[in-house]
């Protein structure tokens, strides 16, 4: 297993990725998945859950959790990137894919953006084409087990290609937006898009 490799395998594997162009500037690898979160974690209550989809659309939808788990799900393996320096390459994702979900509306031709929702008020904005790619989905599994808490079960966003921040952990829906609004991180300093590839970390980049 990649996980009980010594630091000098690490290192092999770190190279490798940046041969192979995987592992963007200013990223080390990690075997590890580290945990970060602003706040505590929320109790799952699935009789109260439920997912929320509004804003420029032509009617909003609510999911029930047993709705939500009941849409078409995918499995897509994809590389993880935090905004602390981090990478976890070829995590293996089992969810709907954001384009599935986005079935369930008709959204309004001035929609642009979305807003995504999570727990406790906590919120991200994301270009809603980038929503769009194919490896974008809300996951409930990592690596072949149900998401924990800490890492954002029971539902996360997952953005490859984005920093993780933009991967919303306890998502409980979305607005789609005719304009970008600025989500809980972003309003306190980190960058609007955030591309791990031009180092978009924070808002002065």
């Amino acid at each position: 297993m990649v996980l009980f490799l010594q630091d000098g395998d690490r290192r092999e594997l770190e190279k490798k990725a940046k041969e192979e162009g995987r592992l963007p500037p200013g990223q080390s690898l990690t075997l590890k998945w580290p945990v970060l979160h602003y706040g505590s974690v929320p109790t799952f209550d699935e009789a109260k859950w439920d997912f929320n989809i509004s804003g420029q659309v032509a009617a909003p939808v609510k999911l029930s959790w047993k709705e939500f788990r009941a849409l078409p799900q995918t499995e897509v393996t994809s590389d993880f990137h935090c905004v602390t320096r981090w990478s976890r390459l070829n995590n293996a994702w089992k969810g709907v894919l954001f384009t599935e979900v986005l079935k369930l509306v008709t959204p309004k031709p001035e929609a642009k953006h979305v807003l995504v929702l999570a727990e406790e008020g906590y919120n991200a904005n994301i270009p809603l084409e980038d929503l769009q790619r194919s490896n974008v989905l809300f996951a409930f599994e990592h690596d072949g087990v149900p998401l924990t808490g800490e890492h954002g079960g029971p539902l996360r966003l997952i953005v490859p290609h984005l920093y993780a921040w933009k991967s919303v952990k306890w998502v409980r829906g979305f607005v789609l937006l005719d304009e970008e609004r600025l989500g809980f991180w972003e309003r306190n300093g980190y960058h609007a898009y955030g591309d791990p590839w031009k180092e978009q970390r924070y808002s002065e980049q």
